[in-house]
């Protein structure tokens, strides 16, 4: 059985067999055994194609790396633990965002802190999506009983609302710009999930406790751990159910 994970990310990247061997410093042959006789190569040759391709290693080989060492790799993925998220520097969130070179993504109910502690976030996503960053931000959908449920929740009915209402007003302002996406969802979060390229803030939601107040996980991926693509799944997951516009009953 081939190995069409592999033969895909190859072929995507613009390479040949021949071209990721001589990179890799192997026979041709080898590389081609890789593909069509789905052969797992030394954990070195893995690490190595999964750069080249831009991929995670479980995804070209979910073989190589067990539940376990895939949870051992995790641990090292957190690079610092915040107990709340006031106490997150804001030069590590600016930092974040000026070093993203492939992606920005903000899952949040509203995230007003972002735009009120940088003035310029508005304009930073802007030339950051001229740039060729992807950049796509999921706010709560307004209307929704979720979100009215979590203002009580915080004993502030109709804040939440009254939060994304009054964000949405900055992130209009980037309506018909190409490569930006703001969608809505009315998903109940566990995390509210900031990623920028292979980093990511983490903001854990505790019941009773505004997001302020709530521990924060600063995590870098590395490939084959599980704890930053966990996240990441959760990401997508509310992204291919989000809306266009608040209110709107089915994704489009």
């Amino acid at each position: 059985m081939a190995n069409e994970r592999l033969r895909d990310a190859i072929l995507r990247n613009g390479l040949t067999p021949v071209a990721v061997a001589e990179r890799i410093g192997v026979d041709p042959k080898t590389v081609e055994r890789w593909i069509t006789q789905d052969r797992t190569p030394y954990p070195r040759h893995q690490h190595a194609i999964a750069a080249i391709v831009r991929q995670d290693v479980p995804y070209l080989w979910p073989k190589a790396v067990t539940p376990e060492k895939a949870s051992r790799i995790g641990q090292s993925e957190m690079i610092q633990l915040y107990s709340r998220r006031s106490s997150v520097p804001y030069d590590l969130w600016h930092q974040l965002i000026e070093r993203a070179e492939q992606r920005i993504d903000v899952l949040a109910y509203a995230g007003l802190f972002l735009v009120e502690q940088d003035p310029r976030l508005i304009d930073t996503l802007h030339q950051k999506a001229i740039d060729g960053v992807a950049v796509t931000v999921l706010l709560g959908d307004p209307t929704s009983a979720a979100i009215e449920r979590k203002s009580v929740e915080e004993g502030a009915p109709g804040v939440m609302s009254a939060k994304i209402r009054q964000v949405q007003q900055y992130y209009g302002r980037l309506d018909g710009i190409p490569g930006v996406k703001v969608r809505y969802h009315d998903t109940t979060l566990y995390n509210s999930i900031y990623r920028f390229d292979d980093e990511m803030l983490v903001n854990m939601h505790v019941l009773g406790f505004p997001a302020p107040h709530a521990p924060v996980m600063h995590l870098r991926k590395l490939n084959g751990g599980d704890l930053f693509r966990t996240y990441s799944d959760s990401f997508d997951r509310v992204l291919a159910a989000s809306k266009s516009q608040p209110g709107d009953k089915v994704a489009t």
